[in-house]
């Protein structure tokens, strides 16, 4: 009986051994597959879900319905689909690192133009295909040399990082900035769009912090380390609504003095640079890469920018209509659709 009993015994020092020296950090080719396409199904369906909506604004406008858009099965619809995104794209977070999820919000404005043909019947250009497959081309290389740094995304974890000098010397810079900035628009009425949508990043470059720790932390719940009894999940928490109301109300300010296709694309180029460096800076996305990943990478940013900048830039607001912009709090990011619909009643 004493002898039957050994096996087991050592079974179980076997597996206790190997879930305790289980790396902490270390690199998967298929979590990033799985927050990619998580990523990029979600900011696809958003755009649906928003298109969904103008379209029901839209058909309104051109009719004698005399009822509100938010009484139509097509705007909850498409309400629903954005719903379903927002949570696909603040999963994406849990797998793959943050500097290589934040970048792909590109995929919404792609997806919202191509969409924009089908259901509001919208005109292109060939100059509008080739600044949409800049876009692809830059998501495509962002995809395949993305950071591949992976990290459990444990309470012991998140505060190591939040209480590091290099964080903390970075939190610093950007308050003062972020006061510096605030200080100019309010008391020197500079109203700026370079202003307004530098405080927005700023706020999310901490959204996109908060967002990435919770989804993490929630998924090693899942797994079975409940990591919810820490008190940095319900800090994130705050932290993340708190920076995503103001992002909103400063995206809503820059709306009403510039036009919204502007708006995407700068929103679009300066949130995403500042999100990939609190990226590297707070969660060292970027640890054992080497010169040509990195290299890349960078190239696939600049192309995105560009093709985002030209997906944006001939679209000129029309005198008969109104601007139309849904701003959605997204996981750790803002998105501004772009459209345009005639004033209701």
């Amino acid at each position: 009986m004493e002898k039957a009993t050994v096996p087991s015994i050592h079974m179980e020092k076997l597996l206790f051994t190997t879930e305790e020296t289980l790396p902490e950090n270390y690199f998967s080719y298929k979590d990033n597959l799985i927050g990619s396409l998580l990523a990029i199904f979600g900011h696809l369906i958003i755009s649906i879900g928003l298109n969904l909506q103008k379209y029901s604004h839209v058909r309104l406008a051109g009719s004698k319905d005399p009822r509100s858009y938010f009484k139509t099965k097509i705007w909850w619809l498409g309400l629903l689909l954005m719903i379903l995104g927002e949570i696909a794209v603040f999963s994406s977070y849990a797998f793959a690192p943050l500097s290589l999820i934040v970048p792909l919000s590109a995929v919404s404005l792609i997806a919202s133009s191509i969409i924009g043909i089908i259901f509001i019947k919208e005109k292109w250009k060939p100059k509008e295909f080739l600044s949409c497959g800049l876009a692809v081309v830059g998501t495509y290389l962002l995809i395949t040399f993305g950071p591949n740094s992976h990290e459990k995304m444990t309470g012991e974890n998140i505060v190591k990082h939040l209480v590091s000098w290099p964080f903390l010397l970075y939190m610093l810079m950007e308050i003062l900035a972020f006061c510096f900035l605030l200080y100019y628009y309010k008391q020197k009425n500079a109203n700026y769009l370079l202003i307004l949508l530098t405080l927005v990043a700023l706020l999310g470059s901490t959204t996109v912090i908060t967002v990435k720790a919770l989804a993490g932390m929630i998924i090693v719940s899942i797994q079975g380390t409940m990591q919810l009894g820490y008190p940095i999940f319900y800090i994130m928490f705050v932290c993340m609504v708190a920076t995503a109301v103001a992002q909103a109300s400063f995206l809503a300010q820059a709306s009403q003095l510039y036009d919204s296709a502007l708006i995407a694309s700068v929103n679009y180029i300066m949130s995403t640079a500042f999100a990939i460096s609190a990226g590297a800076v707070f969660y060292i996305d970027f640890r054992n890469e080497d010169v040509l990943h990195l290299c890349m990478f960078a190239l696939g940013c600049l192309i995105a920018f560009l093709g985002v900048f030209l997906i944006t830039r001939n679209r000129k607001k029309a005198k008969a209509f109104e601007p139309y912009v849904a701003i959605t709090s997204m996981p750790g990011k803002n998105t501004i659709f772009v459209g345009h619909c005639q004033k209701l009643g």
